[in-house]
């Protein structure tokens, strides 16, 4: 699927954006705030539909992090953990609306998890972020283990996973929701509206599965960082 280039210059030096995910990724951020705001604008002893779901999600992951890294450390990491969460599975679901019905000069609108700069950017937040607690929980030994022979070889392969882990978050989310796009848009064109409808439903559940992954490595990681043996 084409991207929506657009180029410019900064600084003397050549750029480009993709419009058509930028756009749709402020369009998923517009759509949490104002989520967010309906769900804690008024908030009851007997919680509304909405803030019952809003307090169910908090829950499940709040629970998760508990289990992974106990009860401090899970207060402490619970924010970025629904942040992401949130985010993609919002950003997932407004892959799946209608949106060849704006015709682009080039290519079209689609999820922003379509693009792998999105994705990467996110994964490389989330290992910036594990890193950052690892190191401040236990100071340069969350590189280097020993001068031993598998204290050498553990460095190296902890150093290696550094890398590994944040290509591998990033271009399963990417591939995943690339992959159910071009098969919705591929059905669609050789079948017409009414067939799709059961890849289209399929899609919604990898989006929430997607979401899922995502979040629970990234609750993974940050728990492996902090761990007291690390």
């Amino acid at each position: 699927m084409e991207h929506w280039v657009y180029s410019t210059t900064i600084f003397g030096h050549g750029v480009s954006f993709n419009m058509d995910t930028l756009i749709t990724m402020w369009i998923t951020m517009l759509l949490l705030i104002i989520l967010a705001f309906f769900t804690t604008r008024k908030l009851e002893m007997v919680p509304t539909k909405l803030q019952l779901v809003g307090e169910s999600v908090i829950k499940y992951f709040n629970d998760i992090a508990k289990a992974s890294m106990g009860n401090d450390n899970a207060q402490k990491h619970i924010a970025i953990l629904l942040t992401l969460f949130l985010f993609i599975l919002t950003a997932n679901l407004v892959g799946q609306l209608p949106w060849k019905l704006i015709h682009l000069q080039t290519g079209e609108l689609a999820s922003p998890n379509n693009d792998i700069n999105m994705t990467a950017a996110m994964a490389i937040v989330v290992s910036i972020y594990y890193i950052f607690f690892g190191i401040q929980k236990h100071g340069f030994k969350f590189f280097f283990k020993g001068w031993g022979i598998n204290d050498i070889v553990i460095t190296l392969v902890d150093t290696l996973e550094l890398f590994v882990r944040p290509f591998s978050l990033a271009l399963r989310l990417f591939a995943n929701i690339f992959a159910g796009e071009v098969l919705v848009a591929t059905v669609v064109s050789l079948t017409g509206l009414i067939f799709p409808l059961p890849f289209m439903l399929f899609e919604l559940f990898v989006a929430l599965i997607q979401a899922l992954v995502f979040t629970l490595l990234s609750t993974t990681y940050i728990s492996m960082a902090i761990a007291e043996e690390h």
